[in-house]
């Protein structure tokens, strides 16, 4: 693949199945990890993603390739095997995978390699969403996207490379499926970020943080509380989801 389009514009896109249940580890990685079965299968992804880097910088592609290495969403908190967790953890934000709304089902790492043109160390902590993977690599092929319809996604090279300082989106909708279950607002003027939930997963047991008797979260149903007036969260100051927020306690 390389050789044969190493002198003009490439896309590979690599999709893994580590880090997913039922965490398929080969013998050469099974034990490596201090953290189990699911440490392991890290080890065995970060190995694999390592030797693609490797064949760009051999081929002298490395300050020429644009490199984005995420996830299509947060830890699965409901996979166990006895008292072992197989799928991830999500630190301080609420919920995981299958959650439509909560932080801990839709933020996940963005990471970002472009010698050539990026500085290496820098940190952008902006909202930004896997929808804008699209424009972007239309940007970069020198292409130009459909003008005939309003696109979701926004290029992310003004923020990358710091022509920007913001994100395009002012506001994002988070889906669980087909519904709506919550909207993002990054309120320009203020740097805030609000987050709206109109529907929630009901946890079981409550205080689990997931669905545990389901195996997983549904999107609609008996397994969904909707709120009128919605959740209101400050995530700029509440990362956590912990302090809904009412007219009280947040008069704006």
């Amino acid at each position: 693949f390389y050789f044969r389009n190493k002198h003009g514009p490439f896309l590979l896109f690599v999709s893994l199945l580590h880090v997913h249940t039922p965490l398929i580890t080969t013998d050469k990685f099974q034990g490596r990890s201090r953290h189990g079965l699911y440490g392991d299968n890290v080890e065995e992804m970060d190995w694999m993603v390592g030797r693609l880097l490797d064949v760009i910088d051999k081929e002298d592609l490395k300050n020429t390739t644009f490199i984005y290495f995420a996830s299509d969403h947060g830890g699965f908190l409901e996979a166990h095997r006895g008292n072992s967790q197989l799928g991830g953890w999500n630190g301080i934000y609420k919920g995981g995978k299958g959650m439509g709304g909560w932080e801990g089902g839709i933020r996940v790492p963005g990471i970002v390699r472009w010698p050539g043109v990026l500085p290496a160390g820098t940190v952008i902590d902006e909202p930004t969403s896997l929808m804008d993977i699209y424009p972007t690599v239309v940007q970069l092929a020198g292409g130009t996207v459909p003008q005939d319809r309003v696109m979701d996604g926004h290029t992310l090279l003004p923020l990358l490379q710091g022509t920007e300082q913001h994100s395009r989106h002012e506001f994002l909708f988070h889906y669980c499926g087909v519904f709506l279950h919550a909207v993002r607002w990054h309120q320009k003027d203020s740097g805030t970020i609000w987050k709206a939930h109109y529907a929630t997963p009901v946890f079981q047991p409550e205080a689990s943080g997931a669905c545990f008797r389901r195996g997983i979260c549904p999107c609609f149903g008996d397994g969904v509380t909707h709120h009128d007036p919605p959740l209101l969260f400050n995530l700029s100051q509440d990362p956590s989801e912990a302090n809904p927020l009412s007219a009280d306690t947040e008069p704006l």
